[in-house]
């Protein structure tokens, strides 16, 4: 999935801007809404929001508060975030999954990305007023016009980062604000019963055959790490839903694609204490934790909402505190005295599981077969029934749900698909409805961004774009050059230790080379039946260095605003690269196996390492995927593949090879010496 996605779903951005022709730029567009005339006009979906803003002004009263922030995101910094915790999209009526809202006693404002913007003016209500902008300066520029000078502007600091915090309260110190720490959410107080209930369903134990590591093992690793460290912690605080899920092999359902539970642990030297609702844990699955005993290798079970009273009694003692600042809350780093923490970007269990074990690499690679089994029998299904008119965009990701849904431990999709045809492909994060979706067309380039969970062990992601019919030259080489840059990548040896930012213009020089590129990033982490986007692994700055065992996605795109979209994504495997002297060098194993498109392919564009590269490549599918489509007697999939993976040959004398060139301009760009 492209990299920078933090949810999806425009799903009204098409309507307006592109359904009848080329779409002007979209932060030129006047507002679909006209609140200027009375009564105003307002489209059937937006939603009235006059009770809620009244009553959520009354709490700011009460508290005394000039404004009132409400982010996107919950107590864990999630990327997805539960109905429980969708205060946003409750008090604005916008549902899109990226925004914040900001409320003074006489405006209401909404900030998004160009993503939502027709989306949220469909929603929202003439309450609201639509900011074209992102980022935390923006909102604090306009803070400073809408509230005088000594006001109070309240937060839940539940739901800011430690990042977030501490930009907005500078920003608002040095111009005479006050940015208020409120724990009790003012929202949740008027949302009241209209509220969604908390998860209740079953948290489980995953089998021990689908884990890497028992959790006592992985508790054992976490404390070794803590006796090694410099600062002597005496304490591990973990607050990402993911971090609890991975150290005790713990799912869930609480999170939409992702499968967590609400919680946090606090492990010391000799206890361990999971703040969780402990009535969702079976007999069994207790047992399973040795709750029932108060040695060091026994969960002790509590409840969620009596986490900040248990950091901030034990913070009191003689202890030092080892967060990850990324994902722990301002309001769990307040309770804490400075001398008492210890800081890193990310915590030790964040960094741990970034890195997979044998037996976790083994279940990765098997979930891939799988899936790309499911991924081949949708394609084989669009070919025969797309050239007859019946699928559209929504239609087609049910099925292939239904496809993935047919293997064995499928627990559903890893994210929302991105399926898109022709236009709506050039919307590098574009998700059909049920209401809103264009009909495939053997005319037009067709992409989609798919993955699933699977409860044996693992994640998966996946791009293919394809196109049935005739595609121009242009799109043929826009594809090629992608493809291109997914191979280079893919096939690249580097020294251990390199940064994802480092290499990542290896997947861009052939865009590059004739004034192409894409503006998203180029790989995200996978999780271990966790997060389809796992930090801290990938290519952007904030991500850690290369390391054996980690898995990242490759996915470089293109996209024609207006007219259609490329992208290529494979899963793959950091592994030790063999080279001719000695040294610790890196390089990457593809283990997605899902056939390019051969229609897009313009093989005299590709050197002759590339195109060894790639028929080696389809070579290992034809040998990890083929026997599986035929044990379960698939004979038209298996057929198919093998068509699609026939060797590919030289239409042109083979070019010279760009390595040397790549690496020397590519290093040229990112500061190195050469």
């Amino acid at each position: 999935m492209a990299w920078a996605r933090w949810g999806s779903h425009p799903w009204l951005v098409l309507l307006c801007a592109y359904a009848w022709g080329h779409p002007k730029s979209l932060d030129q567009r006047e507002d679909v809404r006209n609140c200027s005339i009375s009564p105003p006009y307002l489209p059937v979906t937006a939603v009235n929001t006059t009770a809620q803003l009244t009553a959520l002004r009354q709490q700011m009263y009460i508290h005394n508060l000039s404004a009132y922030i409400v982010p996107d995101t919950d107590a864990h910094m999630s990327e997805y975030i539960g109905e429980y915790d969708q205060r946003r999209a409750w008090i604005t009526g916008f549902t899109g999954s990226a925004g914040v809202a900001v409320l003074t006693m006489g405006k209401a404002s909404l900030w998004t990305d160009s993503r939502y913007w027709t989306q949220a003016e469909r929603q929202m209500d003439c309450n609201w007023e639509l900011h074209k902008e992102v980022g935390t300066t923006p909102i604090i520029t306009w803070l400073l016009t809408e509230i005088p000078v000594g006001a109070r502007v309240g937060v839940d600091p539940f739901l800011f980062s430690i990042n977030s915090w501490e930009s907005y309260a500078k920003a608002l110190q040095v111009s005479d604000r006050e940015l208020l720490s409120i724990p009790v959410n003012l929202v949740d107080l008027v949302w009241g019963s209209e509220r969604p209930p908390v998860p209740s369903e079953p948290i489980y134990a995953l089998q021990e055959a689908f884990t890497g590591s028992t959790w006592q093992e992985k508790v054992a690793g976490i404390r070794s790490q803590m006796q090694k460290h410099l600062e002597a912690p005496t304490a591990v605080l973990l607050s990402a839903l993911d971090e609890t899920a991975w150290l005790f092999n713990l799912r869930g359902s609480d999170i939409p694609y992702n499968p967590f539970f609400y919680s946090y642990t606090l492990l010391t030297d000799s206890s361990i204490r999971l703040f969780a609702n402990k009535s969702r844990f079976s007999s069994e699955t207790l047992q399973y934790l040795n709750s029932g005993c108060t040695g060091p290798l026994c969960v002790q079970v509590e409840d969620y909402s009596q986490v900040s009273g248990s950091v901030q009694a034990y913070a009191s003692g003689d202890v030092k505190i080892w967060i990850g600042t990324s994902y722990t809350s301002y309001g769990l780093y307040e309770l804490i005295p400075k001398e008492k923490l210890i800081e890193d970007t990310y915590s030790p269990v964040m960094v741990t599981k970034a890195v997979k074990n044998s037996k976790e690499q083994t279940l990765l690679r098997a979930s891939h077969v799988r899936d790309a089994v499911a991924v081949i029998r949708y394609l084989v299904w669009l070919e025969k029934n797309v050239p007859q008119g019946t699928v559209d965009e929504f239609s087609g990701a049910e099925q292939l749900e239904k496809f993935r849904g047919e293997e064995e431990f499928f627990s559903g999709s890893s994210f929302e698909t991105i399926s898109a045809s022709g236009l709506n492909a050039a919307l590098a994060h574009y998700s059909p409805t049920k209401e809103l979706h264009r009909k495939l067309s053997s005319d037009e380039i067709y992409l989609l961004d798919s993955g699933g969970q699977y409860w044996y062990g693992w994640t998966t992601d996946v791009t293919r774009t394809v196109h049935w019919g005739t595609p121009s030259a242009f799109q043929k080489e826009a594809y090629t050059r992608v493809l291109i840059g997914n191979i280079d990548l893919s096939r690249l040896v580097f020294p251990a230790a390199t940064s994802g930012r480092m290499v990542e213009a290896f997947a861009r020089k052939a865009l590059w080379d004739v004034g192409l590129n894409y503006g998203h990033g180029t790989g995200h982490g996978i999780g271990n039946f966790l997060c389809v986007h796992e930090w801290p692994v990938g290519f952007q700055s904030s991500n850690i260095a290369m390391a054996k065992g980690m898995f990242t996605s490759i996915e470089p795109g293109y996209y024609l605003d207006g007219e259609f979209g490329i992208r290529l994504e494979d899963v793959a495997l950091v592994v030790e690269a063999k080279t001719k002297y000695p040294g610790t060098y890196l390089t990457f194993e593809v283990v997605s196996l899902v056939p390019y498109d051969r229609n897009l392919i313009d093989v005299s564009l590709l050197s002759s390492e590339q195109l060894q590269y790639l028929n080696r490549y389809y070579q290992i599918i034809r040998e990890k995927v083929g026997p599986e489509l035929q044990r379960r007697q698939l004979q038209e999939e298996f057929s198919w593949l093998q068509r699609h993976t026939e060797p590919l040959t030289a239409r042109a004398a083979p070019t010279t090879s760009l390595a040397p060139l790549v690496t020397v301009s590519a290093l040229a760009i990112l500061g190195w010496s050469v």
